[in-house]
């Protein structure tokens, strides 16, 4: 066999090994970008108010089966209460899931990647942009308090890509959140 034809052919079969190798490799830097965005989302603790609670045996707390869903569809809110002028300034819900305040009434979103009624249509680029810019999908109605988006935009492009790669790797659950509540004149 001559040298070109031996390493043509070793070429090729170094060519051929490696490519077999590289979705090990992409699959392994895809789950290590999920556990780090598993790692943000528990440190942010977005699930305190994208995880409705319920009352348990000690109490309130997180209903683990709607992880991430948002405000219950099915939770129809009363007009919030009122508050005079003073140190109140906002009032939440039981679920943790509904906030009130100058701004009228915001429901937290379904961030889970359910098709019809969470993030399951958006791109990357639709999430980096609404937390860059505190706006849906970049572009739509403002994010609302108590959304911290202003120290979330801070994050690097790498560590949003992380959170969404986690948040579509969550479960879907159907959760349609009703819109905001603009404030009362």
């Amino acid at each position: 066999m001559s040298k070109a034809i031996y390493g043509g052919t070793l070429f090729a079969a170094l060519v051929l090994a490696a490519s077999l190798l590289l979705p090990e490799a992409s699959s392994a830097q895809r789950n290590s970008r999920v556990e780090r965005g598993r790692y943000l989302v528990e440190a942010m603790g977005c699930a305190d108010c994208h995880t409705p609670f319920r009352l348990g045996p000690n109490g309130p707390e997180p209903d683990v089966e709607r992880g991430l869903s948002g405000h219950p569809a099915e939770l129809v809110m009363p007009p919030a209460p009122r508050l005079e002028p003073g140190p109140w300034l906002v009032v939440s819900s039981g679920t943790n899931t509904a906030w009130s305040g100058p701004w009228g009434v915001s429901f937290t979103s379904n961030l889970t990647p359910d098709e019809e009624t969470g993030i399951g249509k958006w791109t990357l680029e639709n999430f980096s942009a609404a937390m860059r810019t505190g706006r849906h999908l970049g572009a739509g109605r403002a994010i609302l308090p108590p959304m911290p988006w202003q120290a979330v935009s801070k994050l690097t492009d790498d560590d949003l890509a992380a959170i969404f790669e986690y948040l579509k790797s969550r479960p879907p659950v159907p959760n349609r959140v009703p819109e905001p509540i603009a404030p009362r004149g």
